[in-house]
């Protein structure tokens, strides 16, 4: 992988290079910033640049020495990955290379680095993933060690902010008085949980989320999606390219939830109670935590179909089927209803995750829908 391989980020790959070429790479770097921007990317990226044995004049390693090699597949020797693991009734003091395989294989697979998919892949459910102070021991032990093939021996530690604190103090000695040749790169998801004192001893990088054309480029290009439709996912993701690909997995329940969004209006327009009260039931046996997700895609598609009337398509972001809805029901949705529409929503979705009665909530929602609809 090379930096031209990253979507975006060009400020923080000119940092990066330029800390090699000026011969001031610290000890210790932070990357952070929001989930599924492609940080960790950059730091394996960073950490080959570094070993790489003949790098190119354009600022990128070469990809054909022994250490890009290695570090193509994840094997370099002087290259230590460190990363949240759970406790089994197997591996009671577990540390990071219990995981190796399974973490080279998650890399590959989601190299945004999707927390939610690799605290699933444990075969103990429901576990959270931490770093555990064991991690530290093994740690300074395999730092006491000379780098053997190349200049540096890199660190690079996955979510700092999950070590847990014996852990984070033992990092910090590390940090602290590194070994000679020791180059230290955290890749946080969330700087402000990290121990103080170890965020004052890197030097940060800040990695910015990625804009939603980016994220519908690389949706378009990795699914071949229509780009309306990538578009309209990538503004929800908010620039979490590992939400945006959730999105695209749940389009099943996407559609059954604006099966049902449609059913709704038209049902509240024809004023058909006996029709409502059944749709109540409906949503209700979707299971609280459903029918909470699917007030949220309603208040979504309330706030796009009020955009839709100033006809700014720039600024609307709905799939093809969403859209071609719109064009009817737009016009029901305006600034005499539309926030009163969103607050009943809200309240309903409240309601339901406090253990309300979701047959009750959900038909008492709908008999407001018929008088709200009416009010456009």
């Amino acid at each position: 992988m090379n930096f031209k391989d990253i979507p975006a980020h060009e400020n923080v790959k000119r940092q990066l290079r330029d800390m090699v070429a000026d011969g001031r790479v610290p000890h210790a770097l932070l990357l952070h910033g929001p989930a599924g921007s492609g940080k960790f990317m950059l730091a394996r990226v960073f950490a080959q640049y570094l070993h790489c044995e003949h790098p190119t004049s354009d600022g990128e390693p070469c990809g054909t020495c022994p250490a890009c090699i290695q570090h193509q597949t994840f094997n370099h020797v002087d290259t230590l990955f460190v990363y949240p693991v759970v406790k089994t009734e197997k591996l009671k003091e577990p540390v990071s290379d219990d995981y190796i395989e399974e973490f080279r294989d998650f890399i590959t697979s989601s190299p945004y680095m999707d927390f939610d998919k690799w605290a699933s892949s444990f075969e103990k459910k429901n576990a959270q993933p931490i770093i555990y102070v064991y991690e530290s021991a093994g740690l300074e032990r395999r730092l006491a060690v000379s780098a053997t093939a190349s200049k540096y021996k890199i660190v690079i530690m996955w979510l700092p902010e999950k070590m847990n604190e014996q852990a984070a103090n033992k990092l910090l000695k590390l940090i602290e008085e590194p070994y000679p040749g020791t180059i230290f790169i955290l890749v946080s998801n969330d700087a402000s949980a990290i121990l103080p004192t170890i965020k004052s001893r890197c030097r940060p990088v800040e990695v910015t989320r990625l804009d939603d054309a980016t994220v519908a480029e690389y949706l378009t290009r990795r699914l071949a999606m229509d780009p309306q439709d990538a578009m309209a996912s990538a503004h929800i993701a908010g620039g979490d390219i590992n939400a945006a690909l959730r999105t695209v997995d749940a389009t099943s329940v996407s559609w059954m939830f604006f099966d049902y969004f449609v059913q709704l209006m038209r049902l509240a327009y024809q004023r058909d109670v006996k029709g409502l009260k059944q749709w109540s039931a409906d949503i209700t046996s979707m299971g609280r935590e459903q029918e909470v997700k699917f007030y949220e895609y309603c208040t979504r598609l309330i706030r796009e179909n009020f955009i839709f009337n100033f006809n700014r398509p720039d600024i609307t972001y709905m799939n093809r089927t969403e859209a071609q809805f719109s064009q009817r029901f737009a016009r029901f949705i305006t600034e005499r209803n539309a926030e009163s529409i969103v607050n009943h929503m809200d309240l309903a979705a409240r309601d339901i995750a406090g253990n309300a009665n979701g047959k009750i909530v959900n038909f008492d929602f709908a008999i407001k829908m018929i008088i709200l609809i009416k009010n456009s």
